[in-house]
């Protein structure tokens, strides 16, 4: 009774986990809690599977091992083939660009190996931008509880009987997770690949041993319902607030964002830590969280949280893949990606997951008997086995021919080529430019002076003619060879950045593949610091991710009220962030007098031929109109 009621209450916790994935849809500020989801799945799991293990020695010297095999498979292996060859059909009729490595991916995850495959096959930059982004990428955390499910009934017959007393197994499940946050902090700042920290069985067993360890001091089966004493009740429900608390900090906190060291060093194990706090108050059925955590909602969801968590990328990969605006009504297609990924869910367990968690060879040869029973009219059953033929076979065969499919290799790809280019020439460049301006001496110049030597230079010695039918003048392409500024952006500056470069040679341009917007502050920094940050300050960021207003205002703090900042918005139709990021650039407008909104989405929205397939980075083509708009902007407000 007392281990059902913490199984309806842990329902609730495990709604928290897919609260944090839907919440990373609805809205881009809070992706954090899209990963941190998983540490709670890898918590329960652990504390769960132990204390039913632990309780079985303890009520009976033994466990049945056999049966638990044979439960985990019946419970896990249905939906997962199910979502693995549901979307190999999907990619075989409708997505074939998908194909390549499909067979790889599929025995991957059925062999529970598919995070170490992921550590080797991590996808590039220029793939997930090339709407290539792989529909299976969160099966990983899958692999790692299959691992942990083979290998943990062994690891507890080993402690049960040679460690024997349950405080030293404590302190040992203890120190192991111990070592593997450790591990994965040391492989951080000695700049290991991030994918084998954040994919690996090692630095990841953390979450799993502290909710074993959990299970070993906190046994369900030992908890009382009555609380003697009601102080020891209310302090039970206040660990429980703080703790929550806590969590929901550490869902929004900057600090755990994936990309800052924090998380790594320290950060996802204190999380987990607290999911263990959390998760014990849950378990007592004397605290009110217990109470407060069964409710009907949090039942369903938590009861449905298997294929929500699996389903929900292919659902989002294959939607998203067939429309391109995106960024104009992200609430309404993330909307539609919700019902689509809670209707399948619903489906898919009341066919797949549920009827399946009890299946027998008996209740199997009965099945087939109907179906290929022709007097018989049970015409529902005979249509669900016909989908599921239509879908084994398409499945198969799209599994069959992906070994001869040759992937492409989107870092040989023009652009990426293009980059690549720029990058060396960037680099050179801006040594030499650096150099001269520690050297010069800052004069300021008459403004009326500079245009009238320009105009002067426009009609005489005409520069860069071959951009004026980009839209640009003459005298601005004069103008563009005196001004100075000082550049940082993303890929989309960077593939474009030639351009920039040619239109305005004393621009120090500083742009790279998969910026963030905090890469910039230290850039800033470092550059005011050398005494080579220009008047006019150019920002390219946003493209791979929304930020805040305090971001924003870092920047401006940074740059100082004296200098001037143009900031282009961003282009990408494909990502839910393109209105986030840009409505929170005129607001900067607004807040700064010295803050200039370079209008690249407006200008190119009705110019698909400028930009690549990814439908964000411009082309040859869109490079030069990319370019010569931003030059014309700058040189109209800008700081000579």
């Amino acid at each position: 009774m007392r281990r059902n009621r913490f199984i309806t209450g842990y329902s609730g916790l495990r709604t928290l986990a897919v609260i944090g994935v839907i919440l990373y849809h609805f809205d881009p500020n809070s992706f954090i809690g899209g990963y941190l989801g998983v540490p709670i799945f890898f918590v329960l799991s652990g504390y769960l599977v132990t204390d039913h293990m632990l309780n079985s020695y303890d009520q009976t010297g033994t466990y049945n091992n056999r049966r638990f095999y044979l439960n985990r498979i019946k419970r896990l292996y249905p939906q997962l083939i199910a979502v693995l060859w549901i979307s190999a059909t999907y990619i075989f009729l409708f997505q074939m660009n998908l194909l390549a490595k499909l067979n790889q991916i599929v025995f991957a995850n059925l062999l529970n190996v598919f995070n170490f495959w992921q550590i080797n096959n991590g996808q590039s930059y220029f793939e997930r931008f090339a709407n290539n982004e792989s529909p299976f990428t969160n099966l990983w955390t899958m692999s790692i509880e299959g691992q942990f499910y083979i290998v943990w009934p062994l690891v507890i017959f080993l402690l049960v009987k040679l460690v024997k007393k349950k405080k030293r197994i404590f302190y040992f499940l203890i120190a192991v997770s111990l070592l593997s946050a450790i591990e994965m902090a040391i492989l951080y700042l000695t700049k290991a690949d991030i994918n084998r920290i954040y994919y690996g069985t090692d630095t990841r067993f953390f979450s799993l041993g502290l909710g074993a360890a959990l299970a070993v001091i906190w046994p369900v089966e030992e908890l009382n319902p009555e609380v003697p004493k009601q102080q020891d009740r209310i302090l039970l429900d206040v660990i429980g607030l703080v703790s929550f608390i806590l969590l929901l900090v550490m869902y929004f906190a900057k600090a755990m964002n994936p990309q800052q060291a924090f998380a790594y060093c320290g950060g996802m194990l204190l999380f987990s830590l607290i999911v263990c706090i959390f998760t014990g108050v849950i378990a007592h059925p004397g605290s009110h969280w217990n109470q407060i955590m069964t409710n009907k909602l949090f039942d369903w969801i938590g009861s449905r949280s298997y294929g929500i968590y699996l389903y929900q990328f292919p659902i989002m990969i294959f939607f998203e893949s067939k429309i391109n605006n995106l960024g104009d009504h992200p609430i309404l297609y993330r909307v539609i990606e919700l019902v689509l990924i809670l209707v399948i869910s619903e489906v898919t367990y009341r066919l797949i997951e549920r009827p399946m968690s009890k299946i027998t060879w008996k209740k199997t040869k009965q099945y087939f008997g109907h179906v290929f029973d022709m007097q018989a009219k049970n015409y529902v059953k005979k249509i669900q086995a016909a989908l599921a033929a239509f879908v084994l076979i398409f499945g198969s065969v799209a599994i069959a021919i992906s070994p001869h499919v040759k992937a492409e290799d989107f870092n040989k790809s023009q652009l990426a080529q293009r980059i690549k280019r720029n990058a060396k020439k960037q680099k050179l460049d801006n040594a030499k430019l650096i150099e001269k301006l520690k050297k010069q001496k800052k004069q300021k110049e008459n403004d009326s002076k500079i245009i009238k030597e320009a105009a002067e230079k426009a009609k005489s010695n005409p520069v860069n003619q071959s951009y004026v039918k980009y839209g640009i003048s003459q005298l601005d392409l004069e103008l563009a060879q005196k001004v100075q500024v000082t550049a940082i952006g993303d890929s989309v500056m960077a593939g474009s950045s030639n351009d920039l470069k040619q239109l305005m040679p004393k621009a120090l341009i500083d742009a790279a593949v998969s910026r963030q917007l905090n890469v910039a502050f230290g850039l800033l920094d470092n550059y005011k610091r050398q005494g080579v940050l220009a008047d006019n300050v150019l920002i390219g960021l946003g493209t791979n991710g929304p930020f805040s207003m305090d971001d924003l205002n870092r920047i401006m703090q940074e740059v100082g009220p004296k200098r001037k900042v143009f900031w282009i918005n961003v282009h990408v139709p494909t990502r839910d962030w393109q209105r986030p990021v840009n409505d929170l650039l005129k607001q900067g407008a607004k807040r700064y007098h010295n803050f200039i909104i370079i209008d690249w989405y407006s200008y190119s929205k009705d110019h698909p031929k400028w930009f690549y397939d990814d439908h964000t980075h411009p082309n040859i083509t869109g490079s030069k109109y990319y370019s010569t708009f931003i030059t014309k902007t700058i040189i109209k407000h800008s700081k000579f």
